[in-house]
Order: C-alpha cells, then structure tokens, then sequence
C-alpha cells in the first residue's frame, strides 16, 4: 500500500478530529439513546473516516514505464525592438505572435529542458533564469511586449552577445553533463550605423539550435507602442509621410547562424518548424530507467461514501415523509366542524 497525502498527515488529523469527537460524544453522552439515533451517528462518524482516507490517497503499486527527458539548457533570445510587432506574420498578425509559437514549440519539442530568456531591443534583458517551469517562460512571452516608440534611438541584433555568453558559460560550470542549445529569434534589422556585435564567443557553449528569422522581403507596418499593453495604438509608424515598413535582412541572421554554429531558418505562418535533435548525450530516459506508476484506490472510497451519503439521504427522506403523514390528520381536525356546531337540516339547532 502507497500514501501520497494531498496534505501532510498531521494537517489532515487536525482537521477531521473535531468532527470525529464530535461523532463520539453524540454516540457516548449525546441524546441518542435509541439503537437508530446511534447508528445515525455511527454512520456519520463512517463518512469522515471514509473522507479521511480518501485524503491520504491509498494506492498500489501498478508497474513501471519509461518517460523521455531532455537533460538540457535552452536559452531564448528574442527580439524585443519596434519590429517584431510588423505586421506581416500570416494574415497581417505581428511578428510576435509567430514568436510565441514557436517558442511553444520548442517547449513541446524537448521535454524536461530548462529554458532561459534574454530580450534584446537598445539593450539586452534577461527576463527569465534557467528554469523547467515552461509555464513561467510562456506566462513571460505573453506579458512580453515591443520597446516604447518614443524611446527608441535604433538597436543592435548581437547586443544580446555578451548576456547569452554569459548565461551558457554558468550553465556549463554548474551542470557540465547538460547539453546547451540557443535559439535566436529576430528579424535581423540592424538600426544603429555600427557593425552588429559577434555571438562567436558564446558558440563555444553551444551543442545545438537555431536561428529563427520572421518577416517577409516585401516588408510589414509597424503600430506604435507605449507600454501601456498590447492594441494601444492603432496608428503606425511612419517614414516621410508614409507608414514605415520593416523587412527581414536575411544576410545578418545567416551571419549570427555562422557564428553560434547552428541553422538558420527563414519562418513563416504557413510553415511548420523544423527543430533539431537535442544533444544525443543529453537526450535519454530517466536515470533510473524506470518510473514508477501507482494505481490509485481513492476511488473505492468515494464509492464507499456515496453510498453511506445516499443511506443519510434516504433516513432522512423517510424520516420528513412520516412527519408529514403525522401533521395531516391534525390539519383535517382543524378544518371539520365540531358536532355541536352542526345545523339541523331543517336550519333549527339539534
């Protein structure tokens, strides 16, 4: 027999004892002399039993099966500039969307990962430490949002160089068993007039990943941002009058692919994404092998209490249907008139 408490025992003994003593006293000093007030109370004592042993939920163990676990880190760059909110992602959709599906699958694609998350727009950020709740890291893509227009003074697509070089070197030395992969998302728009800065010191940590570009060649419009959320303009930014259009420069997300050493892929709604294999050395099923499953009985038990529940229900039934039965006749007497009262048939008094 396995326990797995929904509460630690302790908590569960405190909170079913008062309803237990309860129980005892009605059946050793309360009011309920007769055999049927004591098996009343015998039955409601069995219901919190029953429920108390639910809570500890009994099981048996059920054999074992094997689960897959990806024993790697994962660092996300994203590009947070005015940009990857163009609207050319499928059918006029901002490029950010495109991001958060993508990023949703690579969670899907490598189970038990830890992920990290650095954004970049005028500077690199990072927004999320290695973790492998993936929950946290789509909860952080969401709230994600472009820099503020007015703010901008241009950016640079390898800003993010130094903090990603930075986040693998210290996965590497607190877990060199673990395989490290990068997936740099971005449009490759380079808006300041110096040189983008180089990932190659950081491709050193890197056993796998991607370069993920977004946008089209003809280009997409950009709203302008605030930072007060997401749809909080409806107007565009705009370049000599007309409104200002972002292209995808596909020559410096090949470039950044070149220096970390991995793929570059060119995205698209219509396109599914094509992810690579982790790490073959990190990639492999749970050290021991083995998980253990565990066949759960609680729901005998809730079995047991729907049964003593509809005993309660029925005793209670009854019990309202003869008190019923008995204030009807009393009613009857009310309303019939008395003999006394009663007329002759002829209108004279008896």
């Amino acid at each position: 027999m396995i326990l797995q408490p929904v509460l630690h025992p302790l908590l569960l003994v405190l909170l079913c004892a008062p309803f237990v003593a309860l129980a005892v006293w009605a059946l050793v000093k309360g009011p309920a002399s007769s055999h049927a007030g004591r098996g009343i109370w015998v039955l409601r004592l069995g219901m919190v039993v029953v429920v108390f042993a639910m809570l500890l939920r009994p099981g048996i163990p059920g054999g074992t099966s094997q689960t897959l676990a990806t024993d790697t880190d994962i660092v996300l760059v994203v590009d947070t500039t005015a940009s990857i909110v163009a609207e050319d992602w499928g059918d006029g959709a901002p490029r950010l969307d495109g991001v958060r599906a993508d990023v949703q699958a690579i969670v899907d694609e490598y189970p038990g990962a830890r992920f990290s998350l650095i954004s970049f727009d005028a500077a690199a950020q990072l927004r999320l430490p290695l973790t492998t709740d993936a929950t946290a890291l789509m909860s952080s893509l969401e709230v994600m949002s472009p820099e503020v227009t007015d703010q901008s003074r241009g950016s640079s697509i390898g800003i993010a160089n130094r903090m990603l070089a930075e986040t693998l070197s210290a996965a590497a030395k607190a877990a060199p068993e673990r395989g490290r992969m990068v997936f740099y998302l971005g449009d490759g728009e380079q808006t300041v007039t110096s040189e983008p800065e180089s990932f190659a010191a950081a491709a050193k940590f890197v056993d796998g990943g991607a370069v993920l570009g977004y946008g089209t060649a003809e280009g997409g419009p950009m709203r302008k941002t605030t930072g007060a959320g997401a749809g909080e303009s409806a107007e565009y930014i705009e370049y000599q009058g007309a409104p200002a259009m972002s292209v995808r420069d596909e020559d410096n997300l090949r470039q950044i692919s070149e220096q970390l050493g991995v793929d570059y892929q060119a995205r698209a709604a219509d396109a599914e994404i094509s992810l690579p294999d982790a790490p073959t050395s990190t990639t492999d099923y749970a050290s021991s092998g083995e998980v253990g499953n565990v066949i759960e009985l609680y729901w005998v038990l809730a079995l047991v209490l729907l049964t003593l529940i509809a005993v309660e229900l029925a005793r209670a039934t009854m019990q309202v249907t003869r008190l019923r039965g008995l204030a009807r006749p009393s009613a009857d007497s009310r309303t019939r008139p008395s003999r006394d009262s009663r007329t002759h048939p002829t209108g004279g008094a008896r």
